[in-house]
C-alpha cells in the first residue's frame, strides 16, 4: 500500500497521478509502458495518468501523489493507504470502436460511454476518439440518447413543481453579444423565475459568468442559487460549480483544443444543460452572420429543427429566435467593456448601446410570454416598460446583492491603442472572429479590464486617421501581441 498524498498542481481537467522512481511499494516500470495506471482505495478508484518523480523533495517512495483535479475526483482524505493496479480499458469502450467503424450507437451504448467519461474512466485521447467519430456523424437518435446520458449523470434542480421556469441561451459567435444580463433581470422583475446558468469563455472574450463577475459574486453552491431564484426571481452564476451536466464539461475540455463545434455536439450540451438547470421553457438565441458561429439562413435552419426536434422529446417548450449575427453587439468587447455597456442599458443612459438594448427587448419580450398572463405580441412592449420604468434595474441590483460582491475589482485596462481607418470610407462589415481574437490577445477574458472599446459599427462613415477602435490592455506583452495582430489585418471592412 501507498500513502495518498495531494501535491498542489493544477493539470486542469486531467487526472495525474505522480509516483516516486525509486518507489519502495512497485517498480515504476511496470506501469510506464500503459501510461496510466488505476489508483484504489478501500472504497473509490480513480484512473491517472502516470508521471515519475526523481525529487524526494516532491514525492517520498512510500507515497503516491495526486494532482489537485485527480485528488478532488478520487474523494479520498490524504493519508488514505491506496494501492496501484495496472488499467482496466472501460467495457464501453467497444461502442467507441463502433462508432469509429461507422455504427450508430443506441441510447444505452451512448449512456454507457458517458458514465465512463463522467467517472473520469476515459484518457483524453480515448474521449477525443469519440468525438471524432461522432463528428463523422450522428442520427437524430443518438443526439438525443446523448443529451439524456449527459443529464443522467449530473445533478438535477428541483424547483418544487413551480412552472414555468424560464431560460435563455444564445449559441454564441458574435462579440459583445452580453444580452442575457439584461433579459434576466426584465423577466424576474416581472416575477417569471429564470435561473441563468452560464460558462466562463473557453474561446470568446467573456463569457456571461465572465462579464457578471465584474459586478457580482458568480460561484454560488446549488442551495443558494436556488435560494435567490426563490427571493429574486433570478439569478446569473457560473454553472461548474453546481455540476449540471459534468460529462459536457470534460468533453468541450477535449473539444476546444481539437475544434470540432458540430451542430449535434452543441444541441446536446445546450440541452443537458438547461434541463438539468430545471427549465421548463426556454428561448435559443441564433445570431446568423457571414463571420460569426453559424454563417447562413439555411444552416440556421436546420440548427432550429434540430433544437425543437431533441427539445420536444425532453419536454421543454422551446422556440428559437434566430437574429443578426454581422457584427459585434454593443460597443464593449471584454467583461469589464461589456458591464459597462449592460448597466448602461438597464440605467436607460443616453450613450447606452441601441443595438444592444434593442436585442435585449426582444429576446425578453419571447421569454415574457412563456407566462400564460401576457397576451401574444405583447411580451416585447411589458418588457420596454420593465426597462424604461427602473424595474429591471432593480431586479438587477437585488440580484446583484444577493449574489455579493464580486472576488476581486475589476478595472479598465491603462494601456490603450487607438486602430485608425486606414482611408475615408463608411463601415461596411466586421471580421467577428477577428476581433474576438484580438481582444483575447489583449488579455480578455482572464484579464477582465483587457478588450476592444468600438467606436464605430457598419454603416458609420469614417475618415482616413480616426480610431475605429480602442484596444484596452492590463500587460505590456497582451498590448503588444493584440496591437501586432491588428495591424496584421483590423478585422473592420471599409468601403470607400
Amino acid at each position: 500500500m501507498l500513502t495518498l498524498r495531494h501535491l498542489a498542481i493544477d493539470t486542469v481537467r486531467e487526472n495525474v497521478a505522480f509516483l516516486n522512481r525509486n518507489c519502495t511499494r512497485y517498480h515504476a516500470e511496470e506501469f510506464l509502458g500503459l501510461g496510466r495506471v488505476e489508483v484504489r482505495g478501500e472504497t473509490r478508484s480513480l484512473l491517472a495518468v502516470l508521471n515519475i518523480v526523481d525529487d524526494p523533495a516532491i514525492l517520498g517512495p512510500d507515497e503516491i501523489g495526486l494532482s489537485g483535479p485527480a485528488f478532488r475526483h478520487l474523494g479520498l482524505p490524504e493519508g488514505t493507504e491506496v494501492q496501484l493496479v495496472p488499467p482496466t480499458p472501460p467495457e464501453s469502450f467497444e461502442f467507441v470502436r463502433a462508432k469509429v467503424e461507422g455504427r450508430p450507437l443506441g441510447e444505452a451504448e451512448v449512456a454507457a460511454v458517458i458514465r465512463d467519461i463522467a467517472g473520469h474512466r476515459y484518457a483524453k485521447i480515448e474521449i477525443a476518439a469519440f468525438l471524432i467519430a461522432c463528428a463523422s456523424f450522428m442520427t437524430t437518435a443518438e443526439v438525443l440518447g446523448l443529451t439524456r446520458a449527459m443529464i443522467a449523470v449530473g445533478a438535477r434542480l428541483d424547483w418544487k413543481g413551480v412552472t414555468p421556469i424560464a431560460d435563455k441561451h444564445c449559441i454564441g459567435g458574435v462579440p459583445g453579444n452580453r444580452t442575457s444580463m439584461i433579459v434576466v433581470p426584465i423577466v424576474a422583475a416581472h416575477g417569471l423565475p429564470i435561473p441563468k446558468t452560464s460558462s466562463r469563455a473557453i474561446t470568446s472574450p467573456a463569457g456571461t459568468a465572465d462579464t457578471m463577475e465584474v459586478l457580482a459574486n458568480v460561484d454560488l453552491p446549488m442551495e443558494r442559487m436556488q435560494d435567490l431564484v426563490r427571493e429574486a426571481k433570478g439569478c446569473l452564476v457560473w454553472g461548474g460549480h453546481v455540476r449540471l451536466s459534468p460529462a459536457d464539461d470534460i468533453l468541450i475540455s477535449v473539444e476546444r483544443p481539437l475544434a470540432i463545434d458540430t451542430r449535434e455536439q452543441l444541441v446536446a450540451s445546450i440541452l443537458s444543460k438547461k434541463v438539468a438547470a430545471g427549465a421548463s421553457h426556454l428561448l435559443i438565441d441564433i445570431p446568423v452572420g457571414p463571420t460569426a458561429k453559424i454563417r447562413s439562413a439555411g444552416e440556421a435552419v436546420r440548427l432550429r429543427k434540430l433544437f425543437e426536434h431533441v427539445g420536444d422529446q425532453l419536454g421543454l417548450v422551446l422556440e428559437v429566435a434566430i437574429t443578426d449575427g454581422s457584427q459585434p453587439v454593443g460597443r464593449g468587447i471584454g467583461p469589464v467593456l461589456e458591464a459597462r455597456d449592460v448597466m448602461a442599458v438597464l440605467r436607460g443612459a443616453p450613450d447606452a448601446p441601441p443595438d444592444l438594448r434593442a436585442r435585449a427587448l426582444h429576446l425578453a419580450g419571447r421569454i415574457l410570454e412563456f407566462d400564460p398572463a401576457v397576451r401574444g405580441g405583447a411580451g416585447e412592449g411589458l418588457a420596454r416598460r420593465l426597462l424604461d420604468s427602473g424595474a429591471a434595474l432593480a431586479a438587477m441590483e437585488r440580484i446583484m446583492a444577493m449574489q455579493g460582491p464580486p472576488p476581486a475589482a475589476a478595472r479598465l485596462g491603462s494601456l490603450v491603442a487607438e486602430v485608425p481607418a486606414a482611408a475615408d470610407g463608411v463601415v461596411g462589415a466586421f471580421d467577428c472572429y477577428r476581433i474576438a481574437r484580438i481582444a483575447r490577445l489583449a488579455g480578455a477574458p482572464n484579464d477582465k479590464g483587457a478588450g476592444i472599446d468600438l467606436l464605430r459599427k457598419v454603416g458609420d462613415p469614417v475618415r482616413k486617421g480616426e480610431p475605429l477602435y480602442r484596444i484596452h490592455a492590463g500587460t505590456n506583452a497582451d498590448f503588444t501581441f493584440a496591437q501586432a495582430h491588428a495591424a496584421e489585418g483590423c478585422g473592420v471592412v471599409l468601403v470607400t
